[in-house]
């Protein structure tokens, strides 16, 4: 399975948790989008996860992480894939699963977002943005928060 058809078929979130100052970041990509490669299609709507027995290499958590990493030229070091994240989408093409990916630096690694096109936001400066997203986002909040910070 190629980079381009694990990523067709998954999107991500990127964050950011500062356990210093409390700061939980997300990247706002240039098409507005907080998910990337891009937004979910429009069509898309929420679907229970499938059995693990019943999910394809092509969504674990590994392939997407090893996709994003080759894709951005991230280092695979300061990335960990939160696998409490579990969410998924009925798309036209079929499911999309939606990963959860956390660097563990010290700073949010903002130069090499914006290399690719995002910029960090806290949630609270996301209005506007996809409301199927920002409900994510608010998982998110949840998992990491309720977690302690930077152990989810």
């Amino acid at each position: 399975m190629t980079t381009q058809d694990i990523l067709a078929r998954n999107r991500v979130i990127l964050t950011h948790f500062d356990s210093y100052s409390t700061a939980l970041v997300f990247p706002r990509w240039e098409s507005r989008s907080l998910l990337w490669p891009e937004a979910l299609p429009e069509s898309a709507s929420p679907m229970p996860a499938p059995a693990p027995a019943d999910i394809g290499p092509e969504y674990s958590g590994d392939a997407v992480k090893q996709a994003v990493v080759e894709r951005c030229g991230l280092n695979p070091a300061e990335l960990v894939q939160v696998g409490e994240f579990n969410h998924w989408a009925q798309t036209d093409a079929g499911p999309v699963r939606i990963h959860l990916l956390r660097f563990t630096t010290t700073d949010a690694p903002k130069a090499a977002i914006e290399a690719l096109g995002g910029v960090f936001k806290p949630i609270s400066e996301l209005r506007g943005s996809a409301m199927s997203e920002l409900v994510l986002l608010r998982e998110v909040f949840n998992l990491i928060i309720a977690a302690g910070g930077g152990r989810a």
